[in-house]
């Protein structure tokens, strides 16, 4: 079972050496790339003041965290959500940075992050794959066609759903299958000389048929298309090969 937590925090400022601190946690859990009902979510009393800057893109307040817990308070408990998995975080050097200066100052014993879990960031998996190109979250967003319109502001929790739409995209969309797909048959094709051979591929898949709303937005997208010339997709796929379920 691969458990993985997609991770997101905001903080007071940016510098953790100037001793800004975290405001927020947010993580959802996956099971075996698959979103789960559990999630770990926490507003923080920082014990200092918020900077202009980080205010203007979180949208939180000192008035609207000041009665809200203190790090230590749910410690333990966010290290035992955390506890044996993968953390997915974009960034991962900002907020693992942030994370164990507040593990460090309790004064208890704690271990920094990665001897409690594992940490995968999607930054440099981003600039690998789409090299040359913005790799921020909102710019993976539109890139992978994840709606983030409602995201006025940054938020841990909302930030940290995104980017699991990101990444499971990303890291296992259509394109990664068909490129294993493709290298499992040359690889058929190059341990089988004869001319006559067959190349059978066995793929247990997973068929998602498009609901009502989808396929209404299809038809829109192909009027579109009519309006610039005949649209093949329909003289191949007449309306009436839509399946709706």
């Amino acid at each position: 079972m691969l458990r993985q937590i997609i991770l997101d925090t905001e903080t007071t400022g940016l510098r953790v050496e100037d001793g800004h601190k975290i405001i927020e946690i947010g993580c959802l859990e996956l099971i075996n790339r698959r979103l789960t009902e559990k999630k770990f979510h926490v507003y923080l009393n920082p014990e200092r003041e918020i900077d202009t800057g980080a205010q203007a893109v979180h949208g939180m307040t000192n008035d609207f965290l000041r009665d809200k817990p203190l790090f230590r308070s749910v410690a333990n408990e966010f290290i035992a959500f955390i506890q044996d998995a993968e953390l997915i975080i974009h960034n991962a050097p900002f907020d693992i940075g942030f994370l164990n200066y507040e593990l460090s100052i309790l004064g208890k014993g704690y271990q920094t992050i990665t001897d409690y879990c594992t940490v995968i960031d999607t930054l440099p998996i981003a600039r690998r794959r789409h090299a040359g190109q913005r790799n921020s979250l909102d710019a993976l967003c539109k890139r992978y066609g994840v709606d983030n319109s409602k995201r006025e502001y940054h938020g841990a929790l909302l930030d940290a759903f995104l980017l699991t739409q990101v990444y499971l995209a990303m890291t296992g969309g259509q394109g990664h299958f068909f490129d294993a797909l493709t290298e499992m048959v040359n690889n058929n094709n190059q341990a089988n000389t004869s001319d006559q051979s067959e190349v059978i591929v066995n793929q247990d898949c997973a068929v998602l048929f498009a609901d009502v709303q989808e396929q209404l937005t299809h038809q829109q997208y192909l009027d579109s298309l009519d309006k610039q010339g005949k649209c093949l997709w329909r003289a191949i796929n007449k309306p009436s090969d839509v399946i709706v379920s």
